[in-house]
């Protein structure tokens, strides 16, 4: 007769129990560990003895299990801090990796000491159609930038200026779409490629569609300068310019972050870059939003070009290339046929 070794909610270690399969009314557990056990034998040479495989194979199906609980947890608590309408699950077939033991969950930009962040906006416009009147594009003398289906219809390279918390248009506004957060639901996947954690959709993005914010710790470019020579020497790059008109600033998501913290590179990516200004209308501070160049499955795995800058153009590099800061070169994975080759 089987037996399992069953772990029961709520008790410690020392309260397990073997228990022949009559006694145990959880088939979904029961099929997760024929899954494991499966994976396990796939991976390793048929070749060796059963008695030898045994120990193996149990210390790896009750690490996938406490993997299992883990990750659950993790997205758990990722769905209760964010704000937004967009539902994150995250999946790990791949290894044995767990949640992030230093990543914070955040929806807003985290001011660095010393660092002011004013989000209360001075003016707003007092339309009963932003589609038609002079609203707050027209105001700072950009285009509106959005169409009627909610799609960018600007070039890269242009800002965008939504409606405030001073205007006097409602929530439904046309020009009130990244202020809304991410719609999609999308998944934290470990990448099979090794790219670490990468960040897939759930579901079909039509093409120009906004997708996520970059959110993170704001620093000066003088910090960022310092944590980028540290990042560089772990081959790990979460600095984002905030260059639109100075360079003062920089967003790191390397501990703060949100999903997009998990979104890999790519040298032909499908999301593209824009600068966007809402309720903080300082230059300095443009808020970074991320929309989709083209149509994206369900199951498509989201990427940006890490050194796309707001402008749309390519960064050369912001960190200082003397000889004496020779920074160390971080090997690009993307695969595509435009590989540049590295991250930076």
């Amino acid at each position: 007769m089987e037996y399992y070794l069953v772990k029961w909610k709520g008790w410690p270690d020392s309260t397990n129990t073997w228990e022949p399969l009559q006694n145990l009314k959880c088939p979904l557990l029961l099929q997760q560990f024929s899954n494991d056990k499966h994976n396990y034998l796939s991976q390793v040479k048929r070749g060796k003895a059963n008695k030898a495989l045994k120990p193996a194979l149990a210390e790896y199906i009750v690490k996938k299990a406490k993997q299992r609980i883990a990750l659950q947890r993790w997205q758990d608590e990722l769905n209760r801090r964010k704000n937004h309408k967009g539902m994150i699950f995250v999946e790990n077939t791949v290894d044995l990796e767990g949640p992030p033991s230093d990543f914070f969950y955040i929806n807003e930009y985290r001011p660095a000491p010393g660092i002011s962040l004013v989000n209360e906006a001075t003016f707003g416009c007092s339309c009963t159609d932003c589609f038609f009147e002079k609203c707050c594009p027209a105001e700072a003398g950009v285009l509106l930038a959005y169409n009627k289906n909610q799609q960018i219809k600007i070039p890269p390279g242009t800002p965008i200026y939504e409606c405030n918390s001073r205007c006097q248009c409602g929530p439904d506004c046309p020009n009130r779409i990244v202020q809304k957060g991410t719609q999609y639901s999308l998944c934290i996947f470990r990448t099979s490629n090794g790219c670490g954690w990468g960040v897939k959709t759930l579901v079909k993005i039509k093409r120009m569609s906004f997708v996520m914010e970059y959110v993170g710790e704001v620093i000066t470019s003088e910090e960022a300068e310092r944590r980028g020579q540290l990042y560089d020497n772990k081959g790990i790059t979460y600095l984002f310019d905030l260059d639109y008109e100075s360079d003062e600033f920089t967003v790191d998501a390397a501990r703060f972050g949100n999903v997009s913290h998990f979104v890999n590179h790519s040298c032909d990516p499908n999301l593209q870059v824009f600068n966007v200004f809402i309720d903080n209308l300082d230059t300095r501070l443009p808020r970074i939003a991320l929309f989709s160049t083209r149509t994206i499955n369900p199951g498509e795995e989201l990427t940006f070009d890490y050194q796309m800058k707001g402008s749309g153009d390519i960064s050369s590099d912001s960190i200082d290339h003397s000889p004496n800061k020779k920074r160390v070169r971080t090997v690009c994975k993307c695969g595509a046929v435009t590989c540049r080759g590295y991250l930076n």
